[in-house]
């Protein structure tokens, strides 16, 4: 009873989370622009939200096609329906857990149910992320010889080279632990690591070595294959980043896609210090802020709440379904899974069948012993 008890608080917890992040993700826009974002809202065209909605399941199928290449048939027959349901899942716990923690957990769980080891499944996540790295890494770099040519006046210039510098560093961090590993497993654990016990410490060794492994190994698909992974990247993140752009134009305001498309990165990462589920208040203040010096802050407001309806909302709204389904069938399976192993330790290992009575011999009483074998 306690453990229901529990378990219900925290699910309550979490749907607490969420409802307070939907709340201050129309909080913040209605601070910034007032009553005067419900006429900016009003006037919106629908064409453009209409592309802006085909864009965001152009960018699902995106994703999911690249996580078939990355998986390569190595977790059995994954059509494009069932990657896109994985795909969905994952977004969806991204969105409604505090800084995106649901999302891998979610990811790997899936990939689990399918024999795909949370090890390999790790690799295949890395993997995926490092292209994100390599294709922003290099977007920035766009955008600093842009701001440097002098033919744009944007607002915060500075914000570019400190993010830049921010993202190599954590690349080159990054890099550097998964390439010298090995020697870092046989140092002297730090202090923070000291506090797990020996056990759990080499359970956590044995799992950062299969990661790397497999990290390599997927590394080691064919170039062609690698490529086409990074292009799918590249579509996905240039369609997701131009949506507010077209907010701001549907919006009646004009603002260069390159800051927009800045102005979204660094809010984003900005965002990921929320406690909040996908970082809301902190993402609509943070795009809101960088619009605002360049157009009025009423459309600035409308412009992040449409923004966020087909960025976060929508992710919410379509993969609750999938997110229901493929996990409420996973943890059925993995609670009759233990339900039949609490059986098997249950009942006795060895049952003893009993002989059928012998019916008695003629002309014997059935009082009178039974003769000797």
């Amino acid at each position: 009873m306690a453990e229901r008890r529990d378990r219900e608080r925290s699910v309550m917890a979490r749907w607490g989370w969420l409802g307070l992040a939907l709340s201050m993700a129309l909080a913040v826009p209605w601070m910034l622009g007032g009553k005067d974002i419900l006429g900016a809202l009003a006037e919106f065209p629908l064409d453009i939200l209409g592309l802006m909605l085909v864009m965001v399941v152009a960018c699902w199928n995106l994703n999911a096609l690249r996580l078939r290449l990355l998986l390569d048939g190595r977790a059995g027959r994954l059509g494009q329906g069932q990657a896109l349901a994985i795909e969905m899942a994952a977004k969806f716990a991204l969105c409604a857990t505090p800084g995106g923690s649901g999302g891998a957990v979610t990811l790997l769980a899936l990939l689990a149910r399918r024999g795909f080891s949370p090890s390999r499944g790790s690799a295949v996540f890395l993997v995926d992320q490092g292209c994100d790295m390599l294709f922003f890494l290099a977007m920035l770099g766009v955008l600093i010889g842009i701001s440097l040519s002098g033919n744009v006046n944007w607002p915060h210039q500075g914000l570019l080279a400190i993010a830049m510098l921010s993202l190599v560093g954590l690349m080159l961090l990054v890099g550097l632990s998964l390439l010298r590993l090995p020697q870092l497993l046989r140092q002297r654990p730090s202090w923070w690591l000291r506090r797990l016990s020996s056990r759990r410490r080499r359970w956590l060794a044995r799992r950062l070595l299969s990661c790397r492994l497999a990290l390599i190994a997927t590394l080691c698909l064919p170039p062609a294959r690698l490529a086409t992974i990074l292009g799918l990247c590249a579509a996905h993140w240039l369609l997701r980043y131009s949506l507010l752009y077209l907010a701001v134009l549907g919006v009646g305001a004009h603002v260069d896609w390159a800051w927009t498309f800045l102005t979204q990165m660094l809010a984003m990462a900005a965002s990921q210090i929320s406690i909040l589920p996908g970082g809301a208040g902190a993402a609509e203040l943070g795009v809101g802020a960088l619009l605002m010096p360049l157009m009025p802050a009423a459309q600035a407001a409308a412009a992040v709440v449409v923004w966020r309806l087909v960025t976060y909302h929508l992710y919410l709204l379509a993969g609750a379904p999938a997110f229901a389904i493929l996990v409420g069938h996973w943890l059925r399976r993995a609670s009759a899974s233990d339900g039949t192993r609490g059986a098997s330790r249950i009942t006795p290992p060895a049952h003893r069948r009993s002989r059928p009575a012998r019916p008695p011999e003629a002309g014997a009483s059935p009082d009178s012993p039974r003769p000797p074998r």
